[in-house]
């Protein structure tokens, strides 16, 4: 069973849309996980324009893959990289600890992550 950044269960962060490296609803990981989608989000529109403009669009519909396009307001389990990469950039969007994997805490230190938390 996969913990949290509390050494908690892990809860789900999202079904709607569904969200995972194992499209599970959990910010769960693997070894074949080399993004580390570890940190449930909740994207904003200054979020999804920032992640759009470094590369990784999370806001267009893709139907090949079964991606619906990300709005404000989802939540979605982001590579931990690309949240701190937000956050260095002044815009790193809110997490729910509850549902943020542990192996963030290799790349983020929780009191960094408790600043955004909101309640799960």
């Amino acid at each position: 069973m996969a913990n949290n950044v509390f050494g908690e269960p892990l809860i789900e962060c999202s079904t709607s849309p569904m969200t995972g490296f194992f499209r599970d609803g959990c910010c769960g990981t693997g070894e074949q996980d080399h993004g580390t989608h570890t940190v449930c989000a909740i994207m904003t529109e200054e979020f999804l324009l920032f992640t759009r403009s470094v590369g990784n669009d999370l806001s267009t519909p893709r139907p090949d893959y079964d991606f619906p396009g990300l709005k404000p307001g989802d939540k979605w389990c982001l590579c931990a990289s690309r949240w701190m990469q937000a956050y260095h950039a002044g815009i790193a969007p809110r997490v729910v600890l509850e549902a943020t994997h542990e192996k963030t805490l290799k790349y983020i230190k929780l009191d960094e992550l408790v600043k955004f938390a909101v309640a799960s």
